[in-house]
């Protein structure tokens, strides 16, 4: 039964996510860059902790010097916490997402990479990091 709570909780997540792209119109200080946002709720699953693990992991290794200069940013954000309950209210995801965000000019074309995370980087864990390395690259475009 606990399972079956969680899978119906994980899947209701996952259709409140969306997928795809858009283009916020809501404007952000700073220089153009690409933001991946991790939300994440208190207790997190297998999955949520791979997809957040795989996501470091590739920021930390493949994009370092980015980090360094602020090209790319990575931020992990707790939706259970008021600053990030807003955060996440603006993205409207209620549960654990992943973002790979391109801001340029003061406009983020949002790319929602959730449904990806949770299909690949607990069992396929290369694959999940091929595809956040390509989606990350591209938004540097």
């Amino acid at each position: 039964m606990k399972k079956l709570l969680m899978l119906f909780a994980l899947f209701t997540g996952l259709m409140s996510c969306g997928s795809g792209e858009n283009t916020a119109t809501a404007k952000s200080p700073g220089k153009d860059r690409v933001e991946v946002i991790y939300f994440h709720g208190k207790q997190r699953c297998a999955t949520c902790v791979a997809i957040e693990k795989n996501t470091k992991e590739v920021v930390n290794t493949m994009f370092a010097n980015e980090l360094k200069n602020g090209t790319v940013v990575f931020r992990s954000v707790d939706i259970s916490t008021p600053n990030g309950e807003k955060i996440a209210d603006r993205y409207e995801v209620t549960w654990s997402s992943l973002f790979v965000n391109k801001w340029k000019g003061g406009k983020e074309s949002r790319n929602n990479l959730t449904e990806f995370g949770f299909g690949n980087a607990r069992k396929k864990p290369e694959v999940f990091k091929k595809g956040v390395v390509d989606k990350i690259r591209q938004s540097l475009k």
